[in-house]
């Protein structure tokens, strides 16, 4: 007797149900896909958006103004105190309508202009020469101890005491400024990178040489990128060193009739007009956070890339 595989195939449930299974199964991806592009638009949706960021450009700003606050009253305190006579320390009210006046003037401007120059100029030499030195000394053990307490005690050294050499060597010029903001930021740009190399994990250093990097790719694919978040602070470190070796420079170094922020700063307190004089130290302040400002969103972004922060 023959058996009828046929009947029997058509009339078994398992069978019967398999193509719809299979449609199911093939609707499930697609439908899952929808909600969670859903929940994306929900979480992301562009009426949420406006608000988060009001939020959080409130949580940057309001400790800020805070601290202005706070040291404006700390300011008029000491003056209604009287500990100085109003001619000698005068109040905000009487220094900031006159740092309103200095900012609607155009040599006022000029001399930000200069100072700025000066100081990406500088700043952008002392990277390259930091950044250089660092790889070699951190590349090679000699180096290392040949110049690696050399490059530490570089960076204690107060800037100022650079000009006497600085000026016997360059005169009264661009240079002699340039030359001691260089010595001043270049060390801590080349202790960053170094800190940064120390602290690599060795694992990671094996790992890329299992995968056949070596020499500069592995400066370049590897170490650098790992060490990326202590040469930024490096980076931070020696810009405020070079800003306080330019305002060193611009105080001491006068270069023919040249008005920088430091000239502004000298003629003012030569002339006992100590409003301007605080006018002029208050832009030199606010650049100094503005920079630093930009420093920490810069390392903000890469903490949030290395994902450390959350926020």
């Amino acid at each position: 007797m023959v058996h009828d595989t046929t009947r029997d195939t058509a009339h078994d449930p398992a069978t019967e149900t398999a193509p719809d299974t299979a449609r199911d199964t093939g609707r499930a991806p697609a439908r899952l896909d929808r909600e969670l592009a859903g929940l994306d638009a929900l979480e992301l949706g562009g009426a949420g958006r406006p608000r988060r960021l009001a939020i959080r450009l409130w949580s940057a700003l309001w400790p800020m103004a805070a601290a202005v606050g706070i040291a404006l009253l700390a300011w008029q305190a000491v003056v209604w105190s009287g500990w100085k006579d109003p001619w000698v320390l005068p109040g905000p009210a009487d220094t900031l309508p006159v740092f309103w006046d200095q900012i609607r003037t155009g040599r006022f401007w000029d001399a930000i202009a200069l100072t700025m120059w000066r100081a990406v100029v500088g700043f952008a030499v002392a990277v390259a020469i930091g950044l250089a030195v660092g790889a070699l000394v951190s590349r090679f053990r000699v180096l290392r101890r040949a110049f690696g307490s050399l490059i530490t005690g570089l960076q204690t050294m107060p800037s100022i005491a650079w000009f006497p050499l600085a000026i016997l060597l360059f005169q009264l010029s661009e240079s002699a400024i340039l030359f001691v903001v260089v010595l001043g930021a270049a060390p801590s740009v080349a202790n960053g990178l170094i800190a940064g190399v120390d602290y690599t994990p060795p694992i990671l250093l094996r790992a890329g040489k299992v995968m056949g990097l070596r020499g500069v790719l592995l400066y370049r694919h590897l170490i650098m990128p790992a060490s990326l978040p202590s040469c930024v602070a490096g980076l931070k470190q020696g810009w405020a060193f070079a800003w306080r070796s330019l305002m060193a420079g611009e105080l001491l170094v006068i270069i023919g009739d040249t008005t920088s922020l430091g000239v502004l700063l000298a003629q003012a307190r030569e002339l006992n007009n100590t409003a301007d004089m605080i006018s002029y130290m208050i832009v030199i302040l606010v650049i100094g956070i503005v920079i630093d400002q930009l420093f920490g969103a810069a390392d903000g972004a890469l903490r949030r890339r290395w994902g450390v922060d959350q926020d």
